[in-house]
């Protein structure tokens, strides 16, 4: 079975469990993911299948759309509302205008410290396990960018929503965090949903339920990455088939290579100026 298969993550599973799960309903373990999302955390997934986890490396650059919901007055170990609350502060002085005010300072490429709870591994050890562990460790600080950021509802009750497009890299929790520092209190998130990751959104994605019952489609590399198409002849297929470098027959950085029956044989990049390569083979 190859192909990608756009899922919804449900709250209080892994992601890997979701994998697992879905790789158990369609009796396959080439299966792998894109994007991790945290247990407390829901919305879509990517998962790759048989020859299209060779997309996955060029798939982990996507951007992502999140909502997130926000609770003014505390912050916990983990900056979500699993974790312990060690930081607590009143809240005064807050209304959307403000809210606004701060979220516009977020918007742009922005420097942001990764949470200790992550799987960001620091002296080949992850940062959570010097948490678990009592460890004190220096947190990476990452570049990233917000490309997107705005409240989506009125603050009331100590709470708000926002709605953020992000780039690879961007951990929410942190920008929760970070948001409650400009307004003067602490902040933690208690809700997060990932509406959109590359060109997926929720629209596309298919619950595990759909996937029980047999109501999905996968999507082939053709339809996933937005690469022009060269289709070549039999003699250049032989060729292709065989991981050749090649003279360049082509202008674009990467391009899907098909054959005459229009079947994927390879993704192809240029090498050089006079050559070209194989960048995957399918």
């Amino acid at each position: 079975m190859n192909g990608v298969l756009v899922t919804y993550k449900e709250k209080g599973c892994t992601s890997r469990d979701v994998v697992n799960r879905v790789g158990k309903i369609l009796n396959t373990k080439k299966i792998g993911h894109i994007g991790t999302l945290d247990p407390m955390a829901t919305g879509v997934m990517v998962l790759c299948l048989g020859s299209s986890l060779k997309l996955v490396e060029m798939m982990v650059n996507h951007d992502k759309v999140y909502i997130a919901r926000i609770r003014l007055g505390i912050e916990t170990d983990t900056l979500d509302i699993t974790g312990c609350v060690v930081k607590s502060a009143k809240v005064l002085g807050i209304n959307d205008k403000k809210i606004n005010a701060v979220l516009k300072k977020y918007k742009g490429k922005i420097k942001q410290e990764v949470p200790i709870y992550s799987s960001v591994k620091v002296h080949g050890k992850k940062l959570y396990e010097y948490a678990r562990n009592g460890e004190s460790v220096d947190l990476p600080v990452r570049d990233i960018e917000i490309y997107d950021i705005q409240l989506i509802d009125s603050f009331n009750n100590n709470e708000f929503s926002i709605k953020c497009h992000v780039s690879k890299g961007t951990y929410i929790r942190s920008l929760v965090r970070d948001i409650g520092n400009s307004l003067g209190t602490f902040a933690t998130m208690t809700e997060l949903e990932r509406v959109k990751l590359g060109k997926f959104s929720l629209d596309d994605a298919f619950s595990i339920s759909d996937i029980v019952a047999g109501n999905y489609s996968l999507l082939s590399p053709l339809q996933v990455l937005d690469l022009p198409q060269i289709v070549v002849d039999s003699t250049l297929e032989k060729k292709i088939k065989n991981g050749q470098v090649l003279p360049k027959f082509f202008s674009d950085e990467m391009v899907f290579i098909l054959n005459k029956e229009r079947n994927l044989l390879a993704i192809y990049q240029q090498k050089d100026d006079k050559f070209v390569k194989p960048y995957r083979m399918f």
